[in-house]
Order: structure tokens, then C-alpha cells, then sequence
């Protein structure tokens, strides 16, 4: 048997976010690493399920909180739990919990719950916050590439250029281009490529 390893996860939902903070926290703490760009329900997520591979009898599975490990309570439970079977110990950083003892079971049972709670509340207020805005007339997502006295310009063009090359001229695809004339109910010449 090799020597005990302490292998950290870290988890964000997006690439926009950064890991940094879970970083700075395992690496003093860790051995090896595992990073992983993915929300918490995904179907798949191959990092997370190479690191369980990845462990054997004495090594200590780490993350910096309990939700950026698992799902839900239940996922939890039933994956510590294996990981106990396995020899393989489970440390939470920022809630010190023993979870080899039946008291340490109990209580990590518990603080699933209520990351699994905590989750579903963030979710909820989220959405709402969503809603809220849209109803308030907010566009939400990304502005458009073009504005629309850009497209009213560029669709007078057609009868002399190309959609291609004024979506070139404009720096935006061709397609971008084709998209902001629907947006506006301009039709656009189809034979255009």
C-alpha cells in the first residue's frame, strides 16, 4: 500500500467563475488537486468520478465545503458512506467533522441537509430575482453584437454588398448579421451566401 494522500475537489459551476479561493484554501492541505468546471446537478461529471476512482484504503478525500462535492443530501450520505467502506476518510475544511464515528455521522448527515436546502434556496432566489426583472421589462443575457441603426445600415447595403462581407465589415458573422435582421422583422435576401 502506498502512502496516505489527502486529495482535494474543487468545484465552480461555470468557467467564468474562479476556483481561486477553494485553490488557495486545499492546496496547503492537499497532495493532488482535482478541478472541475461544472454545476452541482450535472448528469456527468468526469473529473469528480476519476477522483473517487483515483482513491484508495487510507487516503482522505478533502473539499472546502460540503457543496462542492455533492448534489444532494442523499448523494452525501450514500457516497461518504462508500468511501468509509473503501478505508477512504472524508474531511470537510470548513465544518471539522470526523465522520468515522457514529456522533460524526449523525452530524454530517445534518450539515448535508442544510447545504442541500441552502442550494435550493440560492436556486429559488435566483429564479425569482430572474422573473422580477423580466417583468420589469429587463432584457436579460448577452446585449446584441449590433445596434440597430447598425442593422438598418447594413440592410440597406444588400442591394450592392454581400451579407457576408458587411457582417465582415461590421466584424460579426454571418449569420449574427442574419439574426439581428430578424430581430428587427427585416427580411434578408436567402440566395445571400
Amino acid at each position: 500500500m502506498s502512502n496516505p494522500r489527502r486529495l482535494g475537489y474543487i468545484r465552480v459551476s461555470t468557467r467564468a467563475q474562479a476556483p481561486d479561493r477553494q485553490i488557495d484554501v486545499l492546496r496547503a492541505e492537499c497532495d493532488e488537486l482535482y478541478i472541475e468546471h461544472v454545476s452541482a446537478v450535472a448528469a456527468e461529471r468526469p473529473v469528480f468520478d476519476k477522483l473517487l476512482t483515483d482513491l484508495e484504503p487510507g487516503d482522505t478525500f478533502v473539499v472546502v465545503d460540503l457543496d462542492r462535492a455533492f448534489r444532494s443530501a442523499v448523494d452525501a450520505i450514500l457516497i461518504s458512506s462508500a468511501l468509509c467502506q473503501q478505508g477512504v476518510k472524508f474531511n470537510i475544511l470548513s465544518f471539522p467533522l470526523d465522520t468515522t464515528s457514529d456522533e460524526g455521522e449523525l452530524f454530517f448527515g445534518i450539515v448535508a441537509l442544510f447545504a442541500q436546502f441552502e442550494r435550493r434556496i440560492i436556486s429559488r432566489r435566483t429564479r425569482e430575482g430572474l422573473d422580477a426583472a423580466r417583468a420589469r421589462g429587463v432584457t436579460l443575457g448577452r446585449r446584441p453584437k449590433l445596434t440597430e441603426r447598425d442593422i438598418r445600415a447594413a440592410y440597406r447595403q444588400l442591394s450592392t454588398l454581400s451579407c457576408k462581407d458587411i457582417a465582415f465589415s461590421l466584424g460579426v458573422s454571418r449569420i449574427t448579421l442574419q439574426r439581428s435582421f430578424r430581430r428587427l422583422g427585416l427580411r434578408y435576401p436567402v440566395h445571400d451566401i
